[in-house]
């Protein structure tokens, strides 16, 4: 035989070299191949260093410097900065130096705090001991120093440090197990294989021997996918070959389980593994409100270029009669004044510039860091969020998106470790038509302590002839799996079993599913002990040991969705045993009680559960061989392997006899379903991401409230396409939700009307990666895939994404991201394989969970549980994001108040560019009389008890898609501080025109009348805000009082003292004397209550006329402050009521309910109990003892039908 031509073929077909772009040799022990075999060439790889921080202590400064001065006022601040130190300016260079200085500090050691810790977390896994044979021994040498090439000694429960290529095993078979649950999200057990020719070296010595090479590919991020070949190097000239496929390779951060040791060969290190290729790198994430803050800085900028340049041409219009030449106190040089037009009239621009560019908050952005950071920290405060099993708060690892929380409009989620607990139980199975339930129902009997189960459809006993169907239901279950028996040894070194009754033997399998189902099995009656020498053991009821040669295994796939196997019995009979889904199941059934079976497993899917159908049949030898023969032919074939198995599969399994099913809970985590039920009611769109199989990530979905029972399920998977084209598919479904739903947005269909049908959406990796293609072939109309299939998943409630690749999360998320509505999202996580759309999604939160901390360690916020996601959102995201919108419009509300007067002002001084304001107060106006209060208030504020935000999810809509920084309300703001600015100057100007202040005849001079100004100034904006707060606490009183007494205290200490290190005393006694005067008083009490009025009306009139839910709870919250035992129903509050009251407040008896209220649960009614404020849902109720002429009223409450819940 010509072995070369063997050799070429398995090059071709099984290492796919035809489309290999680039590889790498690797030499196993950095051992050089036989002289005259091949030529060495030692290439260079990276270390095995992992890096999740962004900055190096070289590079962090300049990094960090060049980020923060991307923000448009940090580099507008250093630009007036630098103008101040050219020009000769009306205020010192320290005025806007200082404050830009305490930002960028501040900042950098916020920023550099969060990348010391990441440096902390990089350098714990980087320094972490493994083991590594060097010259024939086992030495121990830190992570970071592994290299390509060393040969590595991995033992039990120990993580894989770099991508490695299985060379030998402790298992004789040369295979091991692994659980990849960080990677893939699979917790369960996977099979690897060890290259044939070395999987009996086992020790040191033995490698020290093995000269052989590995010809691979370059690292690419697919976890599924891996092509190389192996050359070993025998005494003779040529090498054996083998092909290297997935199967051989170990991945970075998975775990060696159920095998004392295993040795391998670093084949991909550091940042080239899959694990690290599969992370996004790091960005600077921006939140939607600090783009807002940016576009309104930007209309602030030209705002104030449109003031400075306004003043200047005023100015030289002004200077144009030669009776009104620049004034001789200015004190301008001769040279200053023959210098040229353009030149003075550009320096008196940047003069304006400098004098009117306070209107530019700097000091916002020291307060919104401050706020963010402190903020932070009531989230690890928070006692609802702390879990007592693992000792864990919530962490903050970036406090830059607090507010983000508050804007979240999709949720994309990880399945295994986030929704659930990933840990499975049989529930019940079902034979002809008899339920078992282990420890409760066994032969159609209810055992004793089985308390509270349900009934239904529980038949007799099943008598004898159905006692032999009974126990080959359960030897089916106990021989078709996959399963293997992890035997651990006691102290006395005697391995116990689980035949031996003890507990400390356990089961792994890649499919929990199987494990639950040995285990329920187990609790039945019949054991699974081991598979021994190819036989497989069990223990029947009678304590019996039954053997059975395991011959053939079908394994589980999704497209055929069932597995079988072939044994043997002692007896010399051969069985065929096969479990799946019932769609794959019943039509290969030719008899047994299908119609009992079909009832009860449509019962148990309703419920949520996992079901699996599970039959048989017997083979004759003759069947056996044939069997054989075509099993043989399909695994031997070199070209479309999978499709000639495939096919012979589908010969093989059919005529079956149906025995029954089986129904597997997989435990949800705690309040997961209410915690989706509330995001979804908040206006969120949730999407489950995972790697797992479609039918565990459905069951899971129903199981989590993701799809409902009235949920019309679209399948976009590879099953499907394979029978229709992409192109008609994609059409397909879109015509089906647009006929529903036609162009609803997400506004106003929540996927929870009961109007419209509720559409839910399932896709699989390989149909994504299709949608995604740049360039569609064969689609010849030129329509956009990616278009189509974002529009069908806007119209879906839920979506479901199985079988991902850990990019292909990230790319859904980005495709959300950039879509033309631009949502805001979220994704979460607890593994290494969602890191990807953690780093992607605006806000990324991770789980501390069961799957290490990669995901916790690069997210934005970590948690313990997804139950804590509803608070994280509903509450502290609405908190933050209220609190920092009022912050934004504040401080830009006081800017305007502030400069606005300065710039009339030039319209009374010649346009000289003479101050209103003392310099003093110019520099601490927002350093320290008007920071104080807005801080406080973004860190307390609590417009709405957060029992209530928790309650009702609804309330989120009205802060959704950043509705409190719109342009409106920013136009609002900056109009009402145009108003009160105005007001503040000429009410001064025209109450003291011509007028004599003081007892002696005095008139106030230019700086009496700018303190007197900036006095009004200072306690209105700081009474609105006072006017603004909903939540009082001591400390609020003491901060704004405070703030206003300390400017007392100072402008009396300012001007009531000679200041030796100045060289002026212009301030001398100007307080004083101002508030020495009657009319002053009078006029500040004045001004102070005609520019609160308006904003007071207004809102006023609008609570009265167009209340929001919000404005309506908080009414109802004041109303019945103090009063005992009274109720008020709330059910109203989120639409406009239908009833009709009189001027006694009888409620018309004639109302009817709206098809839209036809939804609504119960009614809450507000209650104050004992003391203590509460909200809590009543049915109906009663009012006892009221005058008679109001019992329509009461009566209309006690109405049945469903209501609203708050």
């Amino acid at each position: 035989m010509d072995f070369s031509t063997i050799r070429s073929l398995i090059t071709r077909y099984c290492t796919g070299e035809e489309n290999w772009v680039d590889s790498r040799t690797v030499y196993i022990g950095h051992k050089e191949p036989p002289s005259g075999t091949e030529a060495y060439i030692p290439q260079r790889f990276p270390d095995n260093r992992i890096i999740s921080s962004k900055y190096t202590f070289w590079n962090f400064i300049p990094k960090n410097l060049f980020e923060q001065f991307r923000r448009i006022a940090n580099f507008y601040f250093l630009i007036i900065f630098l103008v101040q130190l050219i020009i000769d300016t009306p205020t010192s260079p320290m005025t806007s130096g200082l404050p830009l200085f305490f930002v960028i500090t501040v900042t950098a050691i916020k920023q550099g705090y969060e990348d010391w810790i990441r440096h902390k977390a990089d350098n714990a896994i980087n320094q972490c001991p493994v083991h590594a044979i060097q010259h024939g021994k086992v030495i121990r040498k830190q992570s970071q120093k592994l290299r390509v090439g060393d040969i590595v000694q991995v033992k039990e429960d120990e993580t894989f440090p770099c991508d490695l290529i299985l060379l030998s095993s402790s298992r004789e078979d040369g295979t091991c197990f692994v659980t990849t649950a960080s990677l893939d999200g699979e917790s369960s057990h996977k099979t690897y294989y060890a290259v044939q020719d070395t999987k009996a070296f086992t020790t040191a010595e033995e490698f020290d021997t093995l000269h052989s090479t590995i010809e691979c590919e370059q690292p690419q991020p697919d976890l599924y996918k891996y092509v190389g070949r192996i050359n070993i190097y025998l005494d003779r000239d040529e090498p054996i070959a083998r092909p290297l496929g997935s199967e051989n390779l170990l991945l970075r951060g998975a775990t060696l389980k159920n095998t004392e040791f295993i040795y391998a060969v670093a084949i991909y290190t550091g940042m080239e593994s899959k694990m690290a290729l599969n992370y996004q790198s790091k960005s600077q994430k921006r939140s939607a409100v600090e783009k807002s803050m940016n576009a309104y800085l930007i209309v602030y900028l030209c705002i104030l270029i449109s003031k400075a340049l306004i003043n200047t041409v005023l100015k030289y219009v002004w200077q144009a009669d030669p009776n009104r030449d620049e004034p001789w106190y200015n004190q301008k040089t001769e040279n200053e004044r023959q210098r040229h037009v353009l030149i003075r009239a550009f320096t008196d621009f940047l003069a304006y510039m400098v004098l009117f560019n306070y209107i530019i908050p700097v000091s916002m952005y020291v307060t919104v860091e401050m706020q963010k950071f402190l903020g932070s920290y009531f989230i690890q405060w928070d006692d609802d969020m702390f879990d007592e099993e693992i000792g864990e708060r919530p962490l903050v690892n970036t406090s830059d998106l607090n507010e983000e929380l508050g804007q979240v409009e999709y949720v994309f989620t990880d399945k295994t470790g986030t929704l659930t607990e990933n840990n499975m139980e049989l529930k019940e199975c079902c034979v002809d038509g008899h339920v078992y339930v282990p420890h409760a129902i066994c032969n159609g009997q209810i055992l004793p302590g089985a308390v509270g189960m349900d009934m239904d459809m529980i038949d007799s006993s099943p008598g004898v002839d159905g006692k032999e169907r009974e126990e080959l239901f359960f030897r089916a279950l106990c021989l078709c799996h996959t399963v293997q028996v992890k035997e651990e040894e006691t102290v006395d070194g005697i391995k116990r079993g689980i035949h031996q009754g003890k507990s400390t033997s356990s089961y792994i399998s890649s499919s929990p599913d199987e494990v639950a189902l040995v285990e329920g099995m187990q609790r039945l009656g019949f054991t699974y002990l081991r598979l021994k020498d190819s036989h497989m053991e069990i223990l029947n009821r009678e304590d019996e040991m039954e053997r059975f040669e395991l011959l053939e295994v079908l394994n589980f796939d999704s497209v055929r969705r069932r597995m079988s196997v072939i044994v043997r019995s002692s007896t010399g009979e051969y069985y065929m045993f096969c479990k799946g889904a019932d769609s794959s199941i019943f039509p290969r059934v030719v008899s047994g009680k299908v119609e009992q079976v079909r009832a009860r497993v449509e019962h148990n899917a309703v419920e949520g559960l996992r079901t699996l159908c599970v039959a048989y049949k017997k083979l004759s030898q003759v069947e056996y061989e044939d069997v054989c023969r075509l099993l043989n032919c399909a695994k031997l074939a070199l070209q479309d392997r999978d499709k000639k198995l495939a096919e012979a599969y589908d010969v093989i399994e059919k005529d079956f006899i149906l025995l029954g099913a089986t129904a597997v809970e997989d435990r949800l985590q705690d309040k997961a379903a209410d915690t989706i039920e509330s995001l979804h009611k908040a206006g969120m769109k949730v999407w489950v991401l995972t790697g797992d199989k479609m039918e565990t990530a459905a069951a899971t979905c129903y199981a989590s409230k993701l799809f409902h029972r009235s949920t019309q399920i679209l399948e976009l998977t590879t099953k499907r396409t394979e029978e229709q084209s992409l192109h008609d598919v994609l059409f397909d479904l879109s015509r089906t939700v647009l006929r529903q739903h036609g162009s609803m947005t997400r506004d106003t269909f929540s996927g929870l009307s009961g109007d419209c049908q509720d559409y839910g959406l399932i896709i699989d990796g390989a149909t994504l990666s299709a949608i995604l293609k740049p360039n569609q072939e064969g689609n010849r109309n030129g329509g956009n895939y990616k278009e189509i299939f974002l529009e069908i998943c806007r119209n879906c409630s839920a979506v479901l994404c199985c079988r991902m690749a850990p990019l292909q999360k990230a790319q859904i998320v980005k495709m959300i991201k950039t879509s033309k509505e631009h949502p805001i999202t979220l994704a979460i996580g607890d593994g290494a394989n969602d890191v990807s759309m953690i780093l992607e999604a605006h806000v990324g939160i991770g789980i501390m969970g069961k799957e290490g901390r990669q995901a916790a360690r690069n997210s934005d916020y970590a948690i313990t549980k997804f139950k804590h996601l509803k608070k994280m959102l509903l509450v502290h995201g609405h908190y933050y994001y209220i609190r920092i919108a009022e912050l934004v419009q504040y401080f830009f509300y006081k800017n305007v108040c502030f400069i606005f007067p300065q710039f009339l002002y030039q319209f009374f001084c010649g346009f000289s560019q003479q101050p209103l304001y003392d310099t003093a107060y110019l520099t601490l106006y927002n350093i320290s009389f008007t920071s104080l209060p807005i801080l406080l208030y973004s860190l307390m504020e609590q417009h709405i008890n957060m029992d209530i935000l928790k309650r009702d999810p609804s309330l989120y809509r009205d802060i959704a898609k950043n509705s409190l920084l719109r342009w409106p309300t920013f136009i609002y703001w900056t109009f009402l501080g145009l108003f009160d600015a105005t007001v503040f100057f000429f009410g001064a100007f025209f109450l003291f025109d011509n007028a004599t202040f003081t007892s002696n005849g005095q008139m106030f001079g230019n700086w009496t009348f700018g303190t007197l100004v900036f006095t009004v100034l200072v306690f209105t904006v700081t009474l609105k805000l006072a006017l603004d707060t909903h939540y009082w606490t001591w400390i609020n009183h003491f901060v704004i009082w405070g703030s206003l007494l300390f400017y007392v205290i100072f402008s009396l200490l300012w001007g009531g003292i000679i200041w030796p290190f100045l060289n002026y005393q212009r301030m001398y006694y100007v307080f004083m004397q101002m508030l020495s005067s009657g009319p002053a008083w009078l006029s500040i009490i004045l001004l102070i209550i005609v520019s609160l009025l308006p904003d007071v009306l207004k809102k006023v009139f609008c609570r009265a006329m167009w209340p929001t839910t919000t404005e309506k709870i908080q009414n109802a919250d004041k109303l019945y402050m103090g009063h005992l035992s009274e109720f008020t129903p709330l059910s109203s509050l989120h639409a406009p009521s239908a009833r009709k009251h009189n001027r006694h407040g009888e409620q018309s008896q004639n109302h009817t309910h709206r098809r839209s209220d036809s939804s609504r649960p119960k009614k809450l009614m507000y209650a104050y109990l004992g003391g203590r404020r509460d909200y809590r849902t009543f049915s109906s109720f009663l009012r006892i003892g009221e005058n008679p002429r109001f019992s329509g009223a009461a009566y209309a409450f006690t109405a049945p039908g469903p209501e609203t819940s708050v």
